[in-house]
This record gives structure tokens, C-alpha cells and sequence, in this order.
């Protein structure tokens, strides 16, 4: 088995690999390989964190932020109290064995209190009649025959919801490549537990719960099971090379946690903010847009928003970020647009685009902040967008069929 092990992001480590080990881990997405020479390849991390086990390799990207502050910002916005189960972690890099002890944690813990059970309702073929006979069904389906019989009843079972999204992510984080076999352990027992509990199918939309005062102590479990279970799967174009493991995409927690974050900030100074905010670029409304947050005052588009974990540099299109924010400005008719980085990744600048007088500014989080802090300098960057908004003299604005023009 052959281990290879690179930081989320940075300038690479070599590694001695083979041509089809080394187009594997191309076709998996979530490294970037180059050849040095003929035996020797640069794997880098693409932005995402954990573990995979890919062919016969294994391949663990490790985080560049402590352990704590990615879970702060997975969970922001969320009422949970997990993070004393983080203490003992604080100075370890193996995000996914974190992740994993800590879930089991929390699902001992809530399992401790009992299984939670509820009434689900039940269409099936019986000898005998049990709850309500299905008499329509019954007619047109069997002609008149009594048996078997097509009931509706209510069952009391453990086979709901709540239990199957805990064990489906206790399953998938069992199975994770070099996991600690005591935790490994303490996760085969908790499926154990629930072994009448139905599979899901691991891929699909996710089943919806609703919280209430019957399942109040199962909520931050199944917190920590949608999220598993969200970052299982990894997107890979139909016939691509098969990747196991847990992988968190760090562009996708970021752009969520500024979403929540700077947008509660923005609404607390004033007006409301769009996350996902749906625009055309054209007249004819054929192409889409979707600007990561979009601050509306008295009803119209006041700044615009994009989180940027790392500055995307695709192949020909090396300043894609740029272009991108200027068609938001275009089509929204703002004289300023926002780019939010992870300091580190990008420097804080400025761009005024020629012929249009758009001025693109870039700006740096500083994730590695204690999280008071950290939100202190969201708060901040809310009052430097407000009052730029403020000066700022914007192209005149009318409305078009399908958006701002």
C-alpha cells in the first residue's frame, strides 16, 4: 500500500508513484499531480481536508488550520455544544480520527439515553387484518380476493429517521481508511445497537427530520451525521476512478460560514441579504448566476459578495475570480464588488477594471483568529462594505426582466 500524505494547500511534496497511480490520483479530484521526472510526481492539496483511499494508495490531506477552527466553522450558526469534546485534540493534525471520535462520542452519549422510537406508518400484505384494511386497494389490486390482505398500520419502531442517519454515519466513518481501531470499535457497536434500523442509500437526498421535544437530545448527533454524510461522497464525473474515505471540501465550509456570518453582520447594520442569490447575466436570461451573498437595501442590490477559499485559477483563465465579480457588477449595476479570502491564500487588494470604473476589492479572513475575534473582523469588514456603500456613486440602475440591469 503505498501512503501519500500533502497539505491541503501549499506548493506540493514529490512522491514516488507509477503512471497509473499517478493517473488516479489526477482523475480523483481532490490532489493536482505533475510529473518531475519519470519515477517522481508534485501531488498538491486542492483545498480539501481528510482521507481517501484511492487504488492501492492512501491519501491523507491534512488541514492547515487547528483542529478547533474548523470545527467552529462547521458548526457556526448552529446551537450545538460539542466543542468540549474538541479539548483533547487541540494539538493533533488527524482531522478525520478527531471527526470520528468525536461522533462517537456524542452518539454513545445520546444512544445512553435510550433508542429513540416513534409510530411510522406501514402499507404491507398480512394474513390478518392489523390497523386499517386498504379496501380500495384491496378491490382493484387482488379482484376480490381475501387474502393476503393490504393493510395500513401504525408501527412503534426504531426504524426512523433520526436512527438511520447515525448509523448510516457510523458506517461510513467505520470504514475510513486507517482509523484507530479503538474507535473503529466503538463505532461497529454503535451500528450493532441499531441493526433494525434500514440502510439509506448512501449518494441520495438525505431523509428530513424536525426537531421537537421528543428528539431534542439526538440533535447534535445528527448534526455531526448530515455533515458525515453530506462530505462522504465526492463529486467525480460517471465512470471516474472510485474514491472510499471522508473528505471535506475547506471552500465550501468557508463560503457557508461567511454566507451565515457576514450576512447576519450586514442585516444587523441594516436591510437583508440573498446567500445563493439568483441573477442572469443576460437580457435573454440564459445564463445564470449565483453571487454567494447579494446585500439589499430598500429593495435593491446595495454590495455583492463572493467567498473565495483560495483564488481559482483555471487553466487559460488565471484571474477567473476577477471576471467573475465583474460580470456580479455588470449585471447587478454596483460600482464595487467584494472577494472574501482565507488570509494566507491571497493577498488584500484592489482592482479598478478599465472602461467600466468597477472597482473589484479583495479581502482576507484571518481563520487561524480565536473565533470571538475572528467574528470581531467579520463585523468589521460589514462596516467597511456599509460604508463604501455609503460613498460610493452607483451606475443608475433599472429594472430588467430577470434581474438588475
Amino acid at each position: 500500500m503505498t501512503a501519500v500524505s500533502v497539505t491541503e494547500t501549499g506548493p506540493g511534496t514529490p512522491h514516488s508513484l507509477s503512471p497509473s497511480q499517478a493517473r488516479l490520483l489526477a482523475a480523483s479530484s481532490i490532489v493536482s499531480v505533475e510529473p518531475l521526472d519519470d519515477t517522481t510526481w508534485l501531488v498538491s492539496g486542492t483545498g480539501k481536508v481528510g482521507v481517501a483511499q484511492i487504488g492501492d494508495m492512501t491519501v491523507r490531506i491534512e488541514p492547515k488550520l487547528p483542529i478547533g477552527r474548523i470545527f467552529f466553522l462547521l458548526g457556526y450558526g448552529r446551537k450545538f455544544a460539542w466543542q468540549d469534546d474538541l479539548v483533547p485534540y487541540e494539538t493533533t493534525d488527524d482531522l478525520v480520527h478527531v471527526l470520528a471520535d468525536a461522533f462517537a462520542r456524542q452518539a454513545e452519549r445520546t444512544l445512553r439515553r435510550g433508542v429513540l422510537q416513534d409510530y411510522v406508518q406501514r402499507d404491507d400484505e398480512l394474513a390478518v387484518v392489523r390497523g386499517r384494511l386498504r379496501e380500495r386497494e384491496q378491490l382493484t389490486r387482488r379482484f376480490g380476493q381475501v387474502t393476503p390482505l393490504l393493510v395500513r398500520y401504525d408501527d412503534f419502531t426504531i426504524d426512523i429517521v433520526e436512527n438511520q442517519l447515525v448509523r448510516a454515519a457510523a458506517q461510513v466513518m467505520r470504514h475510513v481508511p486507517g482509523l484507530d481501531p479503538s474507535v473503529a470499535r466503538r463505532l461497529r457497536a454503535i451500528t450493532v445497537l441499531l441493526d433494525d434500523v434500514s440502510d439509506l442509500v448512501l449518494g441520495q437526498q438525505l431523509p428530513a427530520w424536525r426537531s421537537n421535544r421528543r428528539n431534542a437530545h439526538y440533535e447534535t448527533v445528527l448534526w455531526f451525521a448530515a455533515m458525515i454524510l453530506r462530505h462522504r461522497s465526492i463529486d467525480l464525473p460517471a465512470g471516474s476512478v472510485e474514491v472510499n474515505g471522508f473528505i471535506i471540501n475547506m471552500a465550501k465550509v468557508f463560503e457557508d460560514f461567511l454566507e451565515k456570518a457576514l450576512g447576519d453582520a450586514l442585516e444587523h447594520i441594516d436591510g437583508r441579504v440573498s446567500p445563493q442569490d439568483p441573477q442572469w447575466l443576460d437580457v435573454d436570461s440564459a445564463v445564470k448566476m449565483n453571487p454567494d451573498l447579494v446585500w439589499y437595501r430598500s429593495g435593491k442590490p446595495a454590495a455583492v459578495i463572493d467567498a473565495k477559499y483560495k483564488a481559482e485559477k483555471v487553466a487559460g483563465y488565471p484571474n477567473a475570480d476577477l471576471y467573475q465579480m465583474l460580470a456580479y457588477c455588470t449585471s447587478l449595476g454596483l460600482p464595487i464588488g467584494h472577494l472574501v479570502y482565507a488570509k494566507g491564500n491571497e493577498a488584500e487588494t484592489s482592482h479598478v477594471v478599465r472602461g467600466s470604473g468597477v472597482e473589484i476589492r479583495a479581502h482576507a479572513l484571518d481563520l487561524e483568529l480565536m473565533p470571538v475575534d475572528l467574528l470581531a473582523q467579520v463585523d468589521e469588514m460589514a462596516a467597511t462594505i456599509a460604508q463604501l456603500v455609503s460613498t460610493a456613486v452607483a451606475p443608475k440602475q433599472c429594472r430588467g426582466v430577470g434581474g438588475w440591469l
